[in-house]
């Protein structure tokens, strides 16, 4: 049976946890096995968070990606939320280079999954 969207067979996915998006925030991080370009960004929440938990994406520690940015809002648990870089942002990681997703403003209790697609 053929899967329903084709990907290219030099995509490979980062798994990252954060134990709190909610009041007392706590960062995600992701090693990169091997160079290449994060083309998405996907996270499930295990409850409904209150207000809107920010996203920001970085490596190594650098700038935020503008359009990796991800707004976790209402929703229940397993709600998924994605974003998509865009071509212009400097969005390419290196080997050993670490990926950052930084929760910011939003209050309750919730923890988050995440999953990191790069492009080799």
């Amino acid at each position: 049976m053929p899967l329903p969207i084709p990907h290219p067979l030099k995509e490979y996915s980062l798994n990252a946890y954060a134990a709190q998006i909610g009041a007392s925030p706590a960062a995600a991080y992701a090693v990169v096995p091997k160079k290449g370009r994060i083309v998405q960004i996907k996270a499930a929440q295990s409850v409904a968070v209150t207000g809107t938990a920010a996203i920001a994406v970085a490596i190594n520690g650098g700038a935020a990606i503008g359009s990796l940015a991800l707004s976790i809002t209402g929703g229940s648990a397993g709600t998924e939320f994605a974003a998509a870089a865009n071509s212009t942002d400097a969005a390419d990681v290196n080997e050993d280079d670490v990926i950052s997703l930084t929760p910011s403003g939003a209050t309750g209790s919730a923890a988050a999954f995440f999953t990191i697609v790069i492009r080799s």
